[in-house]
């Protein structure tokens, strides 16, 4: 983060709130310290706020008597691939952070030009049978899929989109959608303006894994040794084999093109 010019970061010790477990201070009170500090900024700013109540032990602050746990049972807690009734509540709790931040955000100046931003960093593998197919979690797809929420009332109206899209593509998009001329030289789109090729790259380090995830396909390969495997994941779809062999060359060209180009991209791109 520091080769980021003029960056300031606001980290454990610059607050003002009392830390409740190893991760530092609540979601809640880091969300209203970084609004804080948002209502003092004079010109346009970009800023990330990045939260942690969401992993063990799944401390919830003793100060914040109105968020109400609940205990659904063991049965309902697996459905929906919850490991324990302290983690589901610890998912609530962001919620419920992000609330009071939207609360605090209202009553300051900076919110009504503003574009709000909630995206997670990764997923977490578990059983998503009741919502998705079987290869959603027999394939730990979950780990890999996240929330992506845009909010700036008074400049987006309300939308659901279910295309595949990437964590590389959030800036882009944010430039796009606030009108800010700039050069990408980056390998994402803007996802709302000008993209109509819907897919994410993803690579698994530790099994020398990468492949790709588009709107009706699941396709893998292996760095390490010759091993492919391409899954249908739009159930109402129909494929021939000839068409299913067609793109599983496809996705492969294309896979190994969104490797070579990021690694070239790691010596070479030095916009």
């Amino acid at each position: 983060m520091k080769n980021v010019k003029d960056i300031q970061m606001v980290t454990e010790g610059a607050f003002t709130s009392k830390p409740i477990d190893v991760w530092g201070i609540s979601d809640k009170n880091l969300f209203l310290e970084a609004n804080r500090h948002f209502a003092k900024q004079k010109e346009p700013f970009f800023a990330i706020v990045q939260t942690s109540d969401n992993h063990p032990p799944y401390t919830i602050a003793e100060e914040d008597k109105d968020f109400v746990r609940k205990e659904p049972s063991e049965e309902e807690l697996e459905k929906y691939g919850f490991e324990s009734a302290a983690q589901y509540n610890a998912m609530r709790y962001f919620d419920y952070g992000v609330e009071k931040f939207m609360e605090a955000a209202k009553k300051e100046a900076y919110f009504q030009n503003t574009l709000f931003v909630f995206i997670g960093d990764h997923g977490v593998a578990g059983n998503a049978s009741a919502i998705y197919q079987k290869e959603w979690t027999d394939k730990r797809l979950t780990e890999m899929h996240v929330p992506m929420l845009f909010y700036a009332p008074g400049h987006l109206t309300g939308q659901l989109r279910t295309e595949v899209v990437s964590q590389v593509d959030v800036l882009p998009t944010l430039a796009g959608i606030a009108g800010q001329k700039h050069t990408n030289t980056t390998l994402g789109r803007d996802i709302v303006n000008k993209h109509n090729n819907h897919s994410a790259f993803f690579i698994r380090h530790d099994e020398g894994e990468i492949g790709l995830i588009t709107d009706d396909f699941y396709f893998t390969k292996n760095i390490l040794f010759e091993k492919e495997k391409l899954h249908l994941m739009n159930s109402k779809a129909v494929y021939s084999k000839k068409q299913m062999d067609s793109v599983q060359k496809r996705l492969s060209e294309v896979t190994s093109g969104y490797l070579e180009t990021a690694r070239w991209m790691l010596m070479n791109n030095k916009q």
